[in-house]
């Protein structure tokens, strides 16, 4: 694996750079998958490179939100393709986790909870 060959990625002297939490958990989901054998590091690259491609910076987007919004994408796409999830179902878990977040008080740990999910 190299950091090196992900075009665009926010980084520094030390490594990638997040601005927001949901930032680095993307990139760790995306090392830990690689890690379990997924996908290649190659498929990755041109899966983010293509989700790049096709979904540039949006007016008043700021470059680093831009790459990591392209990055979470790319994930999406991936996962759904190599069949490890599916698109609806990572729908279900967004609105799932968007509901909890909305019934969690500031500074809580959120947790899903059944009531979380939306009926089928």
């Amino acid at each position: 694996m190299s950091l090196s060959r992900l075009p665009g990625l926010p980084r520094d002297e030390g490594g990638p750079v997040f601005r927001a939490p949901w930032q680095a958990q993307a990139f760790a989901m995306t090392l830990a998958l690689y890690e379990r054998g997924l996908f290649s590091w190659t498929e990755w690259a041109q899966a983010l490179a293509l989700r790049i491609q096709a979904a540039p910076a949006q007016a008043g987007e700021d470059a680093t939100d831009a790459y990591y919004r392209q990055w979470l994408e790319a994930l999406e796409r991936i996962v759904a393709d190599k069949g490890a999830s599916s698109s609806p179902e990572l729908h279900r878990y967004q609105q799932a986790w968007d509901h909890a977040a909305d019934r969690t008080p500031h500074g809580q740990p959120i947790e899903l909870q059944a009531s979380d999910f939306p009926e089928p």
